[in-house]
């Protein structure tokens, strides 16, 4: 799926996630299921789908914080899936990833300085550079003064809290930066300010995103390429303007449609999905999504479809596509 343009900076080939069920009736929970994309150098590649689809196992299994069980990982033209020890911590000084949470995700026992000091103690690089430097010019790469240093956790608002996780999360210098639902907890105008501080970085810095999120808007807003996810697949994979304006999968038109977007009548137009959402640990025989695809054909029950490349860049997995006839 790579562009000979672009620099692939990581490539995730047939990736796999499963979980063991809580009983033994329960089965396997195919969290991410045999899923190939490439992330360019430099882009925000967008991830979205309904809640449980997997978008935040599969964003964690690409930089070893959850262990792959099939597939490959590679990062920057190494394979990272079986690395162990000094190499794989060393791996994390290139991937990093900013939390949905902010309050969960900074020890309260700690103030900022020594928050913002972890990552140069785990890597050792306190006698190889001059730390307090560098804490005081990620304090003002995310827009925040050094009377922070002393404060805790719990003396700061969620949009500072996120800029403290975002500062963590830049130490290293890392080329790429999951980004798992980082908006999502915070007010809508905080939110805002975050994405702009977010666009910012990358362009200064040249980092590239993986970027979960719920919110169709937001990915909208922050991605250059989109994922539609479901149930542990991907169902379609574009640049962000084309998915908006033609889409090919079903379900991907039934997702986006839930955009508000007032018409002439004053009413959005929405496609309604029927049925429950299958259980993870019972996914449906053959395609993943024809029970809830308002076009399924007995053909989608049956057979499960591949990832096709319907236009250049563009890539779908429906049988309602093929690429000889399109």
């Amino acid at each position: 799926m790579a562009e000979n343009k672009k620099q692939v900076l990581v490539t995730a080939d047939h990736l796999q996630v499963y979980f063991k069920g809580k009983e033994k009736r329960s089965g396997v929970v195919k969290a991410v299921d045999d899923v190939s994309f490439d992330i360019y150098k430099g882009e925000t590649f967008g991830v979205v789908g309904e809640s449980g689809c997997g978008k935040s196992t599969l964003g964690r299994a690409l930089i070893r914080l959850i262990p792959p069980t099939g597939g490959r990982v590679v990062l920057d033209g190494t394979e990272i899936t079986d690395l162990k020890g000094a190499d794989l911590r060393k791996m994390r000084g290139k991937a990093q990833i900013i939390f949905q949470d902010p309050s969960a995700c900074l020890n309260p026992r700690r103030n900022i300085r020594q928050i913002l000091m972890e990552p140069f103690e785990i890597h050792k690089l306190q006698k190889k550079m001059d730390v307090n430097a560098r804490i005081e010019e990620l304090l003002q790469l995310v827009g925040m003064d050094t009377y922070v240093l002393s404060r805790y956790p719990h003396e700061l608002s969620g949009g500072q809290k996120q800029r403290i996780g975002i500062a963590r999360a830049l130490a290293l210098n890392p080329d790429l930066i999951i980004c798992d639902e980082a908006v999502s907890a915070l007010d809508v105008s905080v939110q805002a300010q975050v994405l702009n501080l977010l666009q910012e970085l990358k362009t200064k810095l040249g980092l590239t995103y993986f970027f979960i999120s719920h919110n169709l808007n937001v990915v909208y807003q922050v991605s250059d390429r989109v994922a539609v996810m479901y149930l542990g697949k991907i169902a379609e994979i574009a640049a962000y303007d084309r998915l908006y304006e033609k889409r090919y999968h079903p379900y991907t038109d039934a997702l986006l449609s839930t955009i508000p977007q007032v018409g002439e009548s004053g009413q959005g137009t929405r496609i309604r999905l029927e049925g429950e959402v299958p259980s993870p640990s019972d996914p449906p025989s053959g395609c993943r999504f024809h029970t809830r695809c308002p076009r399924a054909c007995e053909h989608c029950s049956r057979v499960e479809p591949a990832m096709r490349e319907i236009e250049p860049g563009h890539f779908v997995a429906c049988h309602l596509y093929d690429t000889e006839t399109v």
